[in-house]
């Protein structure tokens, strides 16, 4: 019995193939992420002293702060109230996280931080790598897709919608990157400010 022959495959055929578009994204979009990611944790630790993983905490105030003078200025009355509330909700656990590096002024980012960090951030970038790239996918979607006619209602939907782009693909891609070593911290500038 002969069999058929098929031919070469044509090259333009695997573009679909799984494998290679999961192998594009990997290459072209998280990776080159997580290496920003890892440049700014580094970028932080040099410039400020500070242990990485307050970045992120530091950043979500920064950008509530920016959604408070926002609110103010398009807001009153009730809803200026409801979305005081909200932004301080959305602040809590970042606030609680700064405290308590501040508390612990005397345990300094030092090796077993590293290690701990290091291993915490190998964990994720294997198993959430999906989780990433849906949170990435979602902060590039949800500006165009979340519309309501009501006007305040559209206010805390677009502030919902900064809030989300600006934070959280950057907390997925903080935790997932490679922690700077403790030693980075003393080579170059002195600390511009510190939490304790």
């Amino acid at each position: 019995m002969m069999t058929k022959f098929r031919g070469v495959r044509n090259p333009l055929h695997a573009i679909g193939d799984g494998r290679i578009r999961m192998d594009w994204i990997n290459r072209y979009i998280d990776q080159p992420l997580l290496h920003g990611a890892a440049g700014l944790l580094r970028s932080w630790h040099i410039r400020t002293r500070q242990p990485p993983e307050l970045l992120e905490p530091t950043w979500n105030l920064v950008v509530l702060s920016f959604l408070f003078f926002a609110s103010g200025q398009v807001m009153s009355g009730k809803p200026f109230a409801l979305s005081v509330v909200a932004l301080i909700m959305l602040a809590l656990p970042s606030a609680r996280k700064l405290l308590s590096a501040v508390k612990a002024r005397g345990s300094a980012y030092g090796a077993r931080e590293y290690k701990s960090l290091r291993a915490r951030a190998i964990a994720k970038r294997e198993a959430e790598w999906s989780v990433r790239i849906i949170v990435l996918f979602a902060s590039a979607c949800l500006p165009f897709i979340a519309r309501i006619d009501d006007p305040v209602g559209a206010y805390f939907l677009l502030g919902a919608s900064v809030w989300f782009v600006l934070t959280g693909p950057l907390k997925t891609y903080l935790d997932a990157a490679e922690p700077p070593e403790p030693t980075e911290g003393d080579r170059m500038y002195k600390g511009v400010f510190h939490f304790g």
